[in-house]
């Protein structure tokens, strides 16, 4: 692959793990979908493991009563007929109470293949502050 080539698909991929994200955040992960190869696992913090972005939708219902992604930058890794893109930033919304919460950090790594994401791990803050804000504090 020349480097152009390899350019271009690394740019290919990051614009549609941007997309992917765009698409959770509405949600509408019908769309989001469009975006991952059949067999996708996504793992969230918890070892949670979801097959569709339809099951991070309700699980994200039951988590918040509504959550955005403040994306701050992409870093974009690319490799031997995959590209590495990590998603860095912070999530706001509301908790299920409805108290508004901003700043709480995020990273989503995903490993994209043929313009199809392939895997994505979920890490962020939300068990940390949901604990603080129950006085719990370690």
């Amino acid at each position: 692959m020349t480097d152009v080539t390899h350019s271009a698909a690394t740019a290919r991929d990051a614009a549609n793990v941007t997309a992917y994200l765009e698409a959770s955040m509405v949600p509408d992960p019908e769309t989001a979908a469009r975006y991952m190869a059949p067999g996708t696992r996504i793992v969230f913090t918890g070892a949670r493991v979801f097959n569709h972005p339809s099951e991070v939708t309700a699980f994200n219902a039951g988590r918040y009563a509504w959550v955005k992604k403040r994306m701050e930058r992409l870093d974009v890794v690319p490799g031997d007929g995959v590209t590495t893109v990590y998603s860095l930033g912070t999530l706001y919304g509301a908790w299920p109470d409805g108290t508004p919460f901003e700043g709480n950090r995020y990273v989503d790594r995903f490993t994209v293949r043929d313009g199809l994401i392939v895997g994505m791990e979920v890490w962020n803050d939300s068990a940390e502050r949901l604990l603080a804000k129950h006085g719990l504090t370690a």
